[in-house]
């Protein structure tokens, strides 16, 4: 059992070329440090997705995990949101 709590983040899929394995963008609002005019900062992560739902625009909740490879460490909790696929 872990240790205290994991990190959970949302973010919308932005790439889903690899096998088991999606790009999340994770946005948020953080002030700048000497100005405090909001800015919107992002970051980009390789999430562990097992069952390879998720295709690119879905939103989606990750939590952090062990390390499954060299760049992933965070998995995909739940699809919150399906993208709209109009033109497939």
């Amino acid at each position: 059992m872990p240790r205290g709590r994991l990190k959970s983040q949302i973010g919308f899929v932005v790439g889903d070329k690899m096998n088991k394995t999606v790009v999340v963008d994770v946005e948020r609002m953080k002030n700048h440090p000497r100005y405090r005019k909001p800015l919107k900062w992002s970051s980009t992560f390789k999430v562990h997705d097992e069952t390879n739902e998720c295709g690119v625009g879905d939103k989606v909740l990750i939590v952090e995990s062990k390390p499954i490879s060299k760049t992933k460490r965070w998995r995909v909790s739940k699809v919150i949101e399906k993208a709209n696929k109009i033109f497939e």
